[in-house]
């Protein structure tokens, strides 16, 4: 279980390169509404309620995170692409 705020987790998924949903509905074997919906989509017709509760509050709320699975794929795209960018830097 993890806590953040509704901020935070939308900044996740901004940050991510295009295709990520698509990504980590593939390895996880999810729909990828499914996956949107984890990062505040509302598609409940195609995707599955993913195991986040809502709290009002400052910074958007806060996010209570069940299974952090979905979350820990997305932080290990973005440092895939920090070291992608690093390693392009070096060898400039």
């Amino acid at each position: 279980m993890r806590t953040i705020t509704f901020n935070e987790l939308r900044k996740i998924k901004d940050s991510l390169p295009n295709g990520s949903m698509h990504r980590i509905a593939d390895e996880l074997g999810l729909n990828v509404d499914t996956v949107r919906n984890f990062f505040g989509g509302r598609n409940f017709k195609e995707g599955k309620s993913v195991g986040i509760h809502l709290e009002p509050g400052p910074d958007g709320g806060l996010v209570v995170i069940d299974d952090t699975t979905v979350l820990d794929r997305a932080l290990s795209i973005l440092d895939e692409v920090q070291m992608q960018q690093e390693a392009a830097t070096e060898t400039v």
